[in-house]
Parts: structure tokens; sequence; C-alpha cells
């Protein structure tokens, strides 16, 4: 077995959780990301390069997903970043598109960490991607602000079940650059005049703060707001 950290990223294909592999790729780390489709994520495992290979995985069929991941020998930083969008307001709901995304975030999530906590050791960390949506929601938010907020409450007890492994979860207002917000300047600018910061939150910036809840011993259980203080106002 390398020596190398073992990195495994959920939802590695695009945004938050490719620009955190491509980070780990750079540094020499072994990565495994995960898409929905085979031919896609082992495109962009390749576009990653270095010590990456793409598997793929479904997180809204679950009964699958330790299948998916039986090759998966080790696992020291664990990145659950899949999502699902959904506009979907209580007026005009769509029970299906709602059963969808909470699938993905909560039963996917915990389904992945129930198939690769055998293969973690005492020293491994997860991170969970949540949003602030739990904290502002917005019309149509519905189903997004309720996954939201469960991510947060899962972390807690994950933490309590798996320790010593550590688990925390990061929850970033609007990222201005990824695929999602790039093209709506106007939602990207309301945030950035929100944050007391005065200034975008970043993927850059996420990968950093997965990175400090990764290796920081002390941090565990935790719900990281990364907003520029946008939650204090």
């Amino acid at each position: 077995m390398s020596d190398r950290t073992q990195v495994v990223v959920i939802g590695g294909t695009s945004g938050i959780g490719r620009h955190f592999a491509q980070t780990c790729a750079d540094e020499g780390h072994d990565v495994v990301i995960t898409g929905r489709t085979e031919d896609r994520t082992k495109g962009i495992a390749h576009e990653i390069g270095g010590r990456t290979r793409g598997l793929a995985l479904d997180l809204g069929e679950p009964e699958g997903i330790t299948a998916a991941l039986a090759d998966v020998e080790r696992v020291d930083w664990l990145v659950l970043s899949a999502l699902d969008r959904d506009f979907n307001t209580v007026r005009d709901y769509r029970p299906a598109d709602a059963t969808r995304l909470l699938t993905v975030k909560l039963t996917g999530y915990t389904a992945v960490l129930h198939a690769l906590a055998p293969r973690m050791t005492d020293d491994s960390a997860a991170v969970l991607l949540g949003g602030l949506a739990s904290h502002r929601p917005y019309p149509g938010s519905t189903t997004v602000t309720t996954a939201n907020g469960g991510v947060g409450a899962l972390v807690r007890t994950l933490a309590v079940e798996l320790s010593p492994i550590r688990v925390n979860a990061l929850h970033p207002s609007i990222v201005a650059d990824t695929p999602f917000w790039s093209d709506k300047p106007g939602a990207r600018e309301a945030a950035q005049t929100r944050a007391l910061t005065k200034r975008p939150v970043t993927m850059q910036d996420c990968t950093e703060a997965i990175t400090f809840l990764l290796r920081n011993r002390a941090i565990n259980g935790v719900n990281l707001n990364i907003d520029g203080g946008d939650v204090l106002i």
C-alpha cells in the first residue's frame, strides 16, 4: 500500500470537488474521483492527471454504492461534494425531484461512509459539503435548505458513530467561480455585497477550508460557514 495520502472525492467531476481533487493531484496524492457516468468521470480523471482515477457512482441509487467503491483499498481523506440542484417551491411541489436531492445529500452521503469506513484509519477524516441555504432560505430552496440543514445534523452523529475518524462539514455561500454561478452576475454581486469582506467566495477558498478541516486533528463534528461574514448580517 502506498504511503501517499489516499484521497476520495465523491462528486469530483466539477465545481468545488474537482478543484479540490486537482489540488490534491498536483500535490502528488493518490486521488479517486466519482461521477455519475463512467466515460465522463474517467475522462475528467485523465484531465486532472497525476495519480487520479475515476469511478462511476450515482448517489441517487444508494443500493449500488458499496459495489461501486469495492476496489478503493484505503481512504485517508474523504470529501463528499456531490449535489443535485432543485428549485422546488411548496406551492408547486415536485416530490420526485425533492426525493432525489434528499437521497443524494443524506442517504447517499451516509451510504458512502458506510461503505468506506472499514477502509479508513484512526487518522482519517471526512468533509461533507452543505451550503448556506440552511441559514438563508430563498423562494424555491425548500429542498436545498432541508438537505443542507440535514448535513449540519448528520456530521454530528457521524462524528460520534465513526470516532476516532473525524467528520466535519463545509457550508459555502455562493461560490462565484463555480460553473453554476459564474454566469449569474446578479447573484454573485449580491453575495459579494452582503459579505463583510466585500469579496466573493471562490473555489480556492473552499479547497483551503476543506484542507484545514481534513488536516487539523482537533476539529471534529464542526459545521464551518465560509461566507465572508454573510450570516452575521
